[in-house]
């Protein structure tokens, strides 16, 4: 698949109009005996209703912490510190009790897990788990009610013999089971917003497009505003408007899908869509990864986080050393030290011809 067709996938540009999900200067923070992790800095970002937002990005750069803290899930954790704003259809949610947190949890905001088989508890069915998802916002559902309920979700989301299956447990399922039933009990509110963590992870090939194809059929006809988290840009080529790039605890780089695919703004986005199989590829050609490891979140690089695995950190004297990058660019905003002149002319030298 060329860098041109994964553009194309990509969907018309973001809309103006008021986000339903606000994103501010978040920052969270883990105490550790070995110092204090930054997980998360300085974050701001956006999604409508209806519309898809990618969040991409190494192992450790954030991307799932930042979905748990819109979840209030690391409230639990008493190491966490999780500080900024987080808008979610006016209702700022950092600030929120854990009642009204818990309230919109599972309601208007729902998360799928990477793991579905860890996520959903061993010793209860799948469909009494769906149930039980349902009757907590909707208290006054009968239980033949919230049965019902569970048992049209298990089909809109494909398993056959959705009456039967109800009655199963997670083990008895196969792994793309598993995930769509996970998917259901995700959307048997129909939330607003829904979050997918690695969705497809664990997935054969055609296991993988059949949940991103449900995932996509789902939110047009909830309208629900998506998240996708995942280190696979095929996928948030096939699902997203906008992108945001990860690494290190920081957005490095936003902007609509086709903009960052057809003219990414920072080196380490350069490196994420150079190290991606090619189907029009000669297959003895080897990947070409970004060499190095990611950071650590206790002892991040001074100055710009990705400089010791930047190819051109030298060319901007020292800045690249010893002064973070700030995020600019506007609609399509990069953080690098590099002008946009610098970036276009080494994008076209080195980094197009091999895209």
């Amino acid at each position: 698949m060329s860098i041109d067709s994964l553009a194309g996938a990509a969907r018309p540009a973001h809309q103006a109009g008021r986000p339903y999900l606000e994103i501010k200067d978040l920052m969270v923070r883990f105490e550790t005996d070995d110092g204090i992790v930054k997980a998360v800095s300085d974050s701001s970002f956006a999604v409508d209703r209806g519309r898809t937002l990618g969040i991409v990005g190494e192992s450790g750069s954030g991307k799932s912490v930042t979905s748990l803290a819109i979840l209030g899930l690391h409230r639990t954790r008493s190491n966490a510190k999780v500080s900024g704003q987080i808008w979610l259809d006016n209702q700022e949610l950092v600030t929120a009790t854990d009642e009204q947190v818990r309230n919109l949890r599972g309601g208007k905001m729902s998360m799928i897990f990477q793991d579905p088989l860890s996520a959903m508890h061993p010793y209860f069915t799948v469909g009494s788990q769906i149930v039980e998802a349902y009757r907590v916002h909707n208290p006054k559902a009968s239980k033949k009610e919230a049965r019902t309920r569970a048992i049209d979700m298990l089909a809109r989301v494909g398993i056959p013999q959705p009456e039967r299956r109800f009655n199963d447990y997670a083990h008895q399922f196969s792994g793309g089971m598993r995930q769509r039933a996970m998917i259901a009990m995700a959307l048997v509110n129909d939330p607003s917003l829904l979050i997918a963590d690695e969705p497809t992870t664990a997935l054969d090939v055609t296991v993988q497009a059949q949940i991103l194809d449900l995932i996509r059929d789902l939110q047009e006809e909830f309208g629900s505003a998506v998240i996708m988290i995942t280190h696979d840009l095929g996928v948030v080529a096939e699902l997203a408007d906008d992108v945001i790039v990860m690494y290190g605890g920081k957005i490095i780089e936003r902007g609509p899908a086709h903009a960052v695919f057809e003219q990414p703004q920072h080196p380490y986005t350069w490196g994420l869509l150079g190290s991606m199989p090619r189907l029009d590829r000669d297959l003895r050609e080897r990947l070409n990864p970004v060499k190095g490891s990611p950071p650590s979140l206790i002892n991040l690089p001074s100055g710009c986080a990705f400089h010791p695995r930047c190819p051109y950190a030298g060319l901007n004297g020292d800045r690249s050393f010893t002064e973070v990058p700030v995020l600019r660019g506007g609609h399509h905003a990069a953080a690098c030290h590099l002008s946009p002149e610098q970036r276009w002319e080494l994008f076209q030298r080195d980094v197009a011809p091999n895209l």
